[in-house]
């Protein structure tokens, strides 16, 4: 019988953000498989919602989060450390084989509660966290940049995530690389061994190497919404039109949050590289919202006035349309953990420039898209590249179209459940090492330390 999955995440709105477009994938795929996928996320009020026979999402109410993002609500560790949680009912109710965290905050207490007993009734499911992004990324990002960000969350991550669940999921080689880092001696010279050995047993660590429970499952695009047949004349004109820009504009295009770790100080500064050229009115169209909303609007305002357009949110047959339809794909963040926006530009035959760095290298390559130095000067060079070399952008444009074939949200989705299929597996043939409670207090878990 296929295994019942329950993932729980902060991060999900329903129309928007590349974890909810994956969560969406996944409970489509739910239904093709025939297998059950349930989603517990945060919502306005409580009530569920069912997605085909085999899908079903819990939306659990949360207040909006005080921090970071305001936009986003935030289920609490109360709702599900208490009997009588919200959270803790449902999880109750479905006893699931597998629950999977995407969360490195207020939901992954939850690993710790379930490896240490604390939660008898649920039994034991194997216990998956998935990152999305890594934690010293958005530490430098809202906090503290440099050697802290990368201390902090190396010591996060050694001795709490990576214990605290069975098996670990990427979505890109960059995402994992920060689970390996944590327990490297040379990149953590001043770490306690006694103190990792210790939390290692104290939380009842898998006596499993890393690298045998941890995998990367990149992500796909919808290559069928996402497509260069949404080409048209008459919608680039209403593209035009609802931008107030003429008809002779090169435009250029970000989808995405409007936040600090996105580094959308890069798209003012690109705009001050080409505001003033001479033979092109470049402008550059944001789709998006998030915190740092005002800011760009008032870096365009004294910087590049009129230059920068911000459109909002737009839903995704508007995204696609807008896609299809400009002329320049520009993605700023060199940290990005995966990035479907460019992988759907790509899909959409839009030439596009990403920074030399992050997990978009993961598709993202010198045939394919225009790979750059993050910084104003060298993404306007590349701008300017594509708009004057006609035979270069097609080719290009040609090999991206190749790519996105490759890198499908059907085939990313199929590859994701078996990648759960195949933990699952490994979790009942090796079921003692993952749950021996007792035998891993005694433990040597330095043994693991690279």
């Amino acid at each position: 019988m296929p295994i019942k999955s329950i993932h729980i995440t902060n991060y999900y709105h329903k129309n928007s953000g590349g974890i909810s477009t994956s969560y969406n994938h996944l409970l489509e795929a739910a239904n093709r498989h025939r297998r059950y996928v349930r989603l517990i996320v945060p919502g306005e009020r409580e009530e569920t919602e069912d997605v085909g026979e085999f899908g079903k999402i819990y939306y659990i109410k949360a207040h909006y989060s005080p921090v970071f993002d305001k936009r986003y609500r935030v289920m609490m560790p109360w709702q599900y450390l208490l009997d009588n949680g919200a959270i803790s009912r449902v999880l109750l109710a479905e006893q699931p084989d597998m629950i999977e965290v995407i969360d490195k905050y207020t939901l992954s207490i939850m690993g710790a509660m379930i490896r240490t007993n604390n939660f008898k009734k649920l039994g034991r499911p194997m216990l998956v966290h998935f990152s999305c992004e890594r934690m010293d990324d958005n530490v430098g990002s809202f906090l503290s940049e440099g050697q802290f960000a990368k201390k902090f969350a190396r010591f996060i991550m050694g001795n709490y995530i990576l214990p605290n669940f069975d098996y670990h999921i990427a979505n890109s080689v960059y995402t994992a690389q920060e689970f390996y880092d944590a327990i490297n001696k040379e990149k953590n010279p001043s770490r306690s061994e006694k103190l990792f050995n210790f939390l290692w047993r104290f939380f009842k660590a898998p006596r499993v190497a890393l690298d045998e429970r941890t995998f990367v499952c990149t992500r796909g695009a919808d290559i069928e919404q996402f497509s260069s047949e949404r080409r048209s004349t008459a919608k680039r004109i209403e593209i035009l039109k609802r931008a107030g820009l003429t008809e002779d504009a090169v435009i250029l295009f970000y989808a995405g949050r409007i936040s600090p770790e996105k580094n959308i100080g890069l798209l003012v500064d690109l705009m001050k590289a080409l505001g003033d050229d001479p033979k092109k009115d470049f402008r550059l169209l944001v789709a998006g919202a998030g915190p740092k909303s005002d800011w760009l609007q008032e870096q365009t305002d004294k910087y590049a006035p009129g230059k920068i357009i911000q459109l909002g949110h737009l839903d995704k047959e508007e995204l696609a349309d807008y896609y299809a339809n400009i002329d320049v794909f520009i993605h700023p963040n060199p940290r990005e953990p995966f990035g479907i926006g460019p992988l759907e530009a790509m899909a959409s035959g839009v030439p596009t420039v990403v920074p030399n760095g992050g997990g978009i290298l993961s598709y993202a390559t010198d045939e394919n898209s225009w790979i750059a130095e993050p910084n104003g000067i060298d993404f306007a060079a590349a701008v300017r590249n594509i708009i004057d070399d006609d035979a270069l952008r097609q080719r290009k444009i040609e090999k991206a179209m190749e790519t996105t074939k490759e890198n499908t949200q059907e085939a990313s989705m199929d590859n994701q459940i078996a990648t759960y299929d195949m933990m699952y597996a490994d979790f009942q043939k090796k079921k003692e090492l993952f749950t021996d409670r007792e035998a891993a207090k005694h433990f040597d878990f330095t043994q693991f330390l690279t």
